[in-house]
């Protein structure tokens, strides 16, 4: 019967523990501090990340555009060092606010 419930608190444990770590994109946003300007859904200095989404929604090369935006600190933005799939995740993230 103990081995029953330990079995059971294991299980538990590994299907809530994927909640507690964040992905590359995620760990770039809170890293490079973007919340002191921008936040998900309201402006802040900056545009909120759904604003974001809401104006690239239909342009293909969004991405190309804020990584250029990010690696080079065009339109007021601090330029962002890192890697281009970090890049790449953190700007998904933003494209997928809503």
């Amino acid at each position: 019967m103990k081995s029953t419930y330990a079995i059971a608190a294991a299980v538990a444990a590994l299907a809530l523990s994927g909640t507690a770590y964040a992905g590359a994109g995620e760990d770039l946003i809170a890293k490079e501090k973007c919340s002191k300007c921008h936040t998900a859904t309201t402006t802040k200095k900056g545009p909120s990340f759904a604003s974001v989404a809401t104006k690239y929604k239909s342009d293909a090369a969004a991405a190309a555009k804020l990584a250029d935006m990010l690696k080079t600190g065009g339109n007021d933005h601090d330029k962002v060092v890192a890697s281009d799939a970090d890049l790449k995740a953190a700007i998904a993230v933003v494209l997928a606010s809503k």
